[in-house]
């Protein structure tokens, strides 16, 4: 049947990629006597390309036609079998498809029940960058996946997962196959941070989810056996230019080569001159920009970015390519890349401490955790900042063209 499907997307020409036939196949799966105005109206295809998918299924004995669509015998098999739909709870998969709301009250309780396990993360390392997204957030995320036909049946990859979207991933599986899991679904994180990690392995040996875990330093490109692998990857990564770069072309090397495949960043509202490098970087690796929602993540004390952030989905192409693949020693992180130094002063006895480059902590949050030499006090205020240093924003990058047919 797979065969089918990129024999369909040939014939038809589609430029979108067999991942629209799969597509296709699914809503005749799941909404028996689908019409072919629906189908496409589903699918974002125009009526006529609907109908010649529809035509070549058909002619495949996947599809037949009798008071609208529906799958064959066959067709149903292979939705269940191959793609792990069986078991699924239908009637709660339709109302987070049709609401991308719907989650707030269809989850609400299940929502009181992961508390914990979000509560429970270890602190953030603000020296790389980590920020934790709250559990609303990591749980919309999860649902975005859903509704963008890349969580049931496919290999799903966190590039870097402070936010637990992994877990929320595996927990929204659970409550949409009640009694059983998808067996066909795979969810891999690769982070740095062993801690992260290990609490993401307990959660899910606890919760008998499907996800595993690799120790990963993304400046080193990602083990041989996570590349060409994946259907569809999020990161939220370092909020610089050299940050969202690497991450992004880390997560293009372990996607299949396929056109169509869903990359959902989630990164801070920007200047407009960084956004304008931001999507020429994207066009530069061969990423369609699908959708961009402001707003769409909310962190936790997040100060310096309001607390909220915009998700991005990207969609791959046929010049999608990784604009790094080999090692990266330069500048990463915002502390690296915008260098600064801050003196603060202790709102007890006075005492001022430099922070940052050159400093005496490297962040006010190491600081705070040390408290004040002369009284020992973790009460600061901030007087005085300044640049350390101004390096080039691409310095130390090695991007690669698109390749072109």
């Amino acid at each position: 049947m797979r065969n089918i499907i990129e024999t369909a997307s040939a014939n038809v020409r589609l430029e979108e990629g067999p991942h629209v036939i799969e597509q296709l196949l699914i809503e005749c799966y799941l909404r028996p006597g689908i019409s072919t105005k629906e189908m496409a109206r589903k699918t974002m295809l125009p009526v006529p390309v609907a109908t010649a998918i529809k035509k070549e299924l058909i002619k495949a004995g996947a599809l037949k036609q009798d008071r609208g669509v529906h799958c064959t015998f066959a067709g149903n098999d292979y939705v269940e079998r191959e793609w792990g739909y069986i078991g699924l709870d239908k009637e709660l998969y339709h109302k987070l498809m049709a609401d991308g709301m719907a989650w707030k009250s269809e989850l609400a309780e299940l929502l009181l029940e992961w508390n914990d396990v979000f509560h429970a993360r270890p602190q953030v390392n603000v020296q790389i960058d980590q920020s934790k997204c709250t559990m609303e957030t990591s749980v919309k995320r999860a649902v975005l996946c859903l509704r963008e036909h890349s969580l049931i049946g496919k290999q799903v990859l966190c590039v870097g997962d402070d936010d637990l979207v992994s877990v929320s991933l595996g927990l929204l599986l659970k409550r949409l196959f009640p009694g059983r899991s998808s067996p066909k679904t795979g969810i891999h994180v690769v982070d740095v941070d062993e801690r992260f990690l290990q609490h993401i392995r307990d959660i899910a040996e606890r919760e008998d989810l499907p996800i595993t875990c690799h120790t990963a330093d993304l400046r080193q490109p990602l083990p041989a056996q996570l590349h060409g692998r994946f259907d569809c990857f999020f990161t939220d990564p370092p909020y610089t230019l050299q940050g969202m770069s690497l991450f992004l072309s880390r997560g293009i090397g372990a996607l299949k080569r396929r056109k169509g495949l869903p990359v959902f960043l989630s990164f801070a509202h920007k200047s407009p001159g960084f956004t304008l490098n931001m999507q020429q970087e994207l066009v530069r690796m061969g990423l369609m920009v699908k959708e961009i929602t402001p707003h769409f993540n909310e962190y936790e004390g997040a100060q310096m970015i309001g607390n909220r952030g915009q998700m991005l989905v990207l969609k791959t192409t046929e010049h999608t390519t990784p604009g790094l693949t080999d090692g990266y020693e330069g500048e990463l992180y915002t502390g690296e890349v915008n260098r600064t130094q801050r003196v603060y002063r202790c709102k007890q006895c006075g005492e001022a401490v430099l922070v940052g480059q050159d400093g005496d902590f490297g962040t006010i949050e190491q600081l705070k955790r040390r408290g004040c030499s002369g009284c020992g006090s973790s009460a600061f205020e901030l007087i005085e900042r300044k640049p350390a240093s101004r390096p080039d924003e691409r310095k130390g990058i090695s991007f690669k063209k698109p390749r072109t047919k």
